[in-house]
């Protein structure tokens, strides 16, 4: 056979793998809204950087009559490609074949690229669109989704992980993406659960629909499973594309640095203002970090969910950094379960990945009550102090407003080795508010007094002098200086400037053991 026939008979091959399941089932699904798998990396990956491997694979099932469909590809595209010029590895799970059911075959063609990002350093993007388990493999498809799982858990912070749910993604399967560092669901046609609802219905008797059991606003805003939320795949694939842009390679490399036309010294006179007269009025904290970034931009992960604390994605001077801050908005700002287990996962990607940590304080404590210590407080909120103890990458920290109690040592604080802390004037750094500070301190004066509320507020103010300011915690070195609030982009700049060579270590071990 001459080698233009074996070209000839290649190219029918390769034509036959990019149709798929058939131009039938190519149609259904964009009939559902939901663009097919080679088309999501296309939209993915910089024009023509595609370079797929394992296009000739096919499954090795010979029960059930399954010898007789042996698809090419076997029902997920694998391959790598740039970002922005920078390489990644994608697999991209194809719902035509097979409901993009997982088979070992299929399994053996995500590990494969995931070994090999793990080798040469590079992030890994899972598009996830799979009916589950092949049934018809039976241990073998539950082997491959295992194989894939201890791949997921052996690369956690070494490469970025980043997993797409663009159709059903449930059972087992559920647990790849949740390893994962950052999960964006498509609004309206993803869903994740580990039981679906009928058996939900047999089991537990209560009647709940696809959406309402693992939709992505249900992932986004209650179970905190999605980081983001998408209203289409082009969007989800975009914001994947802007999300690559903060993060480095690998734990070895830095983030990228961007040229920066947003001068360092920018003047934000707003932030004189921003802060309401009454120390406990709201106002909006994301006012405050779109001011300080580069270009008003900020990738928030998680806004839907615990929105007490506000996490994501920046640049200052064209560094990226990660920013935390309490929302007093929400809540007052009051850190509760949800918001300290948000809150240390960010932290720990952040420490794991060389990016900086920007820490926004306004919090008055942690939430009171029993479903807050029966849900377990106690241990939650030392997954956030113990993550920001951990991190060893640069520290700003700025007190904004108050600071109290146990949250002040939690929220990145000098004692947790926060590396540059700055306070504006209005900080209020104590064991606790003037309120209750008053009924406990000063006691005696205020059964003894006849104008109970004269005394009390004349008592306030005597304590708020005291201790209620940033110049007792500054006096004593737990404050590096007290800023003007319009100088705090300038200042933090500086501080990342100067911070940029930093070195720091934990002692050695196997590893900790941080409050699960």
């Amino acid at each position: 056979m001459t080698i233009e026939r074996k070209l000839l008979d290649l190219a029918a091959l390769r034509d036959s793998a990019r149709k798929a399941g058939g131009e039938k089932r190519i149609a259904k699904q964009h009939e559902q809204g939901k663009l097919t798998a080679r088309e999501r990396i296309e939209k993915l990956l910089d024009e023509g950087s595609f370079e797929e491997f394992d296009t000739f694979v096919t499954h090795r099932c010979t029960d059930f009559g399954m010898e007789k469909d042996q698809p090419l590809t076997d029902g997920v595209v694998t391959g790598h490609g740039t970002i922005n010029g920078r390489l990644v590895f994608v697999f991209s799970q194809d719902f035509t074949v097979f409901g993009g059911s997982l088979s070992k075959a299929y399994a053996e063609k995500i590990c494969k690229i995931m070994d090999l990002a793990v080798k040469v350093g590079a992030p890994v993007i899972g598009l996830n669109d799979s009916g589950g388990a092949r049934i018809q493999e039976g241990v073998d498809a539950l082997a491959g989704y295992s194989d894939i799982f201890l791949r997921n858990v052996l690369a956690s912070g070494v490469v970025p992980q980043i997993s797409l749910i663009l159709g059903p993604c449930a059972g087992g399967a559920v647990y790849s993406p949740a390893i994962t560092d950052f999960v964006t669901m498509a609004r309206g046609t993803s869903y994740m659960f580990l039981t679906g609802p009928k058996v939900v219905k047999q089991v537990t008797r209560e009647e709940v629909t696809t959406e309402q059991l693992g939709g992505a606003d249900v992932h986004a805003s209650r179970s905190g499973v999605a980081h983001f939320v998408a209203d289409n795949e082009e969007e989800a694939l975009a914001e994947t594309r802007r999300l690559m842009s903060f993060l480095p390679q690998n734990y070895q490399e830095q983030p990228p640095v961007l040229p920066c036309s947003d001068p360092a010294d920018r003047p934000t006179p707003e932030l004189n203002t921003v802060l309401p007269d009454g120390a406990n009025q709201p106002y909006d904290v994301k006012d405050v970090i779109h001011t300080v970034v580069d270009d008003r931009d900020f990738l928030e992960v998680h806004s839907a969910y615990a929105a007490n604390l506000v996490v994501g994605f920046a640049r200052i001077n064209g560094r990226s950094v990660g920013i935390v801050a309490n929302q007093p908005k929400v809540m007052a700002g009051v850190l509760d379960n949800a918001a300290s287990v948000k809150g240390a996962r960010f932290v720990r990607f952040c420490d794991a990945f060389n990016i900086p940590l920007v820490t926004f304080e306004d919090v008055p404590g942690f939430m009171p009550g029993t479903s807050q210590e029966y849900g377990g407080i106690i241990r939650n909120g030392a997954k956030l102090l113990f993550a920001f103890a951990e991190a060893t990458v640069p520290k700003v920290t700025v007190i904004l407003r108050k600071a109290y109690g146990g949250a002040y040592c939690v929220m990145s604080s000098k004692h947790l080795r926060g590396d540059v802390n700055y306070a504006w004037p209005t900080a209020e750094i104590a064991v606790m508010g003037p309120d209750g500070a008053v009924e406990i301190i000063y006691k005696k004066e205020l059964d003894a007094a006849e104008d109970v509320a004269a005394k009390a507020a004349e008592l306030k103010e005597r304590y708020s002098n005291l201790f209620a300011t940033p110049f007792a915690a500054a006096k004593k070195g737990y404050i590096d200086d007290v800023i003007a609030p319009a100088a705090t982009r300038f200042r933090i700049a500086k501080a990342l400037e100067m911070l940029a060579n930093k070195k720091d270590s934990n002692p050695a071990k196997r590893h900790t053991n941080i409050p699960l």
